[in-house]
């Protein structure tokens, strides 16, 4: 099932989306409006909307964003790092976090903006040192991510929490995607129509099973916290006027503009 969260006429709701639409439109498309929300057990209420009369919001609000760096080989050699013996784990604030539609603000400390396509972990409830074979039961779905980076900043700055924690930093959605099997999936990314990365899931030094068991050895996840799993190679630069795209198959495309902050 796909989840999204909307606002419509100042009402932000969650509703299940149905129907089928042609890549790059939202013909055909319409959301089931959710009782509640979608957390656990939820009804559909029968109130549909079409996709096209509602602005997306980001799938989620999360308490944390927990991302993973360098999880893909190539992507690591490319930036002219190893693997690292264990997984490289930052945050990214609430505030970094925008849906499918809305603006990245091009930061005016940093000349140097990338992209990086990336999938994301919605999780489902509060949980704390999940054993691997339970990881499943903790995970609400997956969405799209864009762990957009100001690369300048990230080399001249030991912590990564300016280069990678701006504000619109956090591209989420368009929806959450709760049926979707992560362990061999295309992600790709384009910048103006053009392809930039195109990886597998199956490409990632450590599962999303690997990384849900190693957070939660440190710290409790909530309802709605995120994980991104890392990006493969291909990251490259952002300039304004940009439009990026990340597409996951079996989930969707997440597309933002890149404009001038202020």
């Amino acid at each position: 099932m796909r989840i999204a969260r909307f606002s419509i006429d100042g009402n932000v709701a969650f509703g299940a989306v149905e129907g089928e639409a042609a890549p790059g439109t939202a013909d055909g498309l319409a959301l089931n409006i959710i009782k509640g929300i979608p957390y656990g057990d939820f009804e559909l209420s029968g109130t549909r909307v079409p996709l096209d009369k509602v602005r997306l919001l980001p799938p989620v609000l999360p308490n944390k964003v927990v991302a993973i760096g360098r999880n893909y080989a190539e992507h690591a050699a490319e930036l002219g790092h190893e693997v690292p013996e264990v997984p490289v784990a930052f945050f990214k604030p609430t505030t970094s976090v925008v849906g499918s539609g809305d603006a990245i603000e091009y930061p005016s400390f940093s000349n140097e903006l990338h992209h990086e396509a990336e999938l994301a972990v919605v999780i489902g409830r509060m949980c704390r040192e999940v054993p691997r074979e339970r990881v499943q039961d903790v995970i609400f779905g997956y969405t799209c991510a864009n762990d957009v980076t100001a690369r300048d900043v990230q080399r001249r700055e030991s912590q990564w929490a300016r280069a990678k924690g701006f504000d619109t930093a956090c591209p989420l959605g368009p929806w959450v995607e709760t049926d979707f099997d992560p362990a061999d999936a295309v992600v790709q990314c384009t910048v103006n129509g053009e392809q930039r990365q195109l990886g597998r899931t199956s490409d990632m030094v450590r599962s999303v099973a690997d990384l849900v068991v190693h957070i939660t050895e440190a710290m409790t996840l909530l309802p709605g916290d995120v994980i991104l799993t890392g990006t493969p190679a291909g990251v490259g630069p952002l300039y304004p006027g940009d439009e990026v795209a990340v597409t996951i198959e079996g989930i969707g495309t997440l597309t933002n503009r890149v404009i001038k902050r202020g």
